[in-house]
């Protein structure tokens, strides 16, 4: 009889534990799904894409030549950086001069550890945004590619928002849409991409980042 009492008391205990461990992954499951269709980085961002001017077509086009893109690659990030602290977030060079969406990836250095700033065009893919690593073409694969390789979360900033992000590796498909999305906005793309053509260029799809599933379970 007591051999018996024991059995059916720990069958009832291990039932209770399945329970609970079942409950905890739906409330996760749920967390995570409701997280997800709540956020949109471009809306949250307020990143808007408009259509540019004559002169900062021009501009634009000047920027896909060999000489612009030498250029700008060298200088347009130290002055972008500089004007977006003096404004507050609300200008930036590319965005008065050629009339492209600017967003700030804060990352962290694959080698230093510290926090590094780069002002980037994004482009958007559906809800979220996808980053290029064209460089403009240049030989050399930029350094805020190694740093979200090393360290997937970053935060974006355009304007007075800001956003905690998750980057990945995006997939085959979704790279050529976001080449197809980014010569829409911006013509210099397909050009970057076929100088580019000796190395890989990487390209990843900025997400918001997830809750803490240890937070969610409580």
């Amino acid at each position: 009889m007591l051999l018996g009492h024991l059995r059916a008391v720990n069958c009832e205990q291990h039932r209770s534990l399945q329970d609970g461990t079942k409950t905890s992954l739906i409330r996760r499951s749920a967390a995570t799904h409701a997280y997800r269709r709540s956020m949109s980085l471009v809306s949250d961002l307020r990143y808007e894409v408009r259509e540019p001017n004559a002169i900062q077509r021009v501009v634009q086009m000047a920027a896909t030549g060999r000489p612009g893109s030498w250029f700008f690659q060298r200088t347009l990030y130290r002055l972008d950086k500089g004007l977006f602290r003096l404004t507050n977030g609300r200008l930036t060079v590319p965005g008065l001069m050629a009339g492209l969406p600017i967003i700030m990836l804060t990352t962290t250095g694959a080698k230093t550890g510290k926090l590094r700033t780069m002002p980037l065009l994004g482009v958007p893919m559906d809800a979220q945004l996808a980053l290029i690593g064209s460089n403009y073409g240049q030989r050399s694969t930029p350094g805020w590619v190694f740093n979200l390789l090393a360290h997937p979360d970053a935060t974006v900033t355009h304007g007075s928002a800001s956003v905690e992000v998750t980057a990945r590796s995006a997939t085959e498909s979704e790279i050529e849409r976001a080449f197809e999305a980014g010569a829409a906005l911006y013509g210099g793309f397909s050009t970057y991409r076929e100088r580019a053509a000796h190395r890989k260029i990487e390209v990843f799809i900025l997400e918001p980042r997830q809750p803490r599933m240890d937070r969610v379970a409580t």
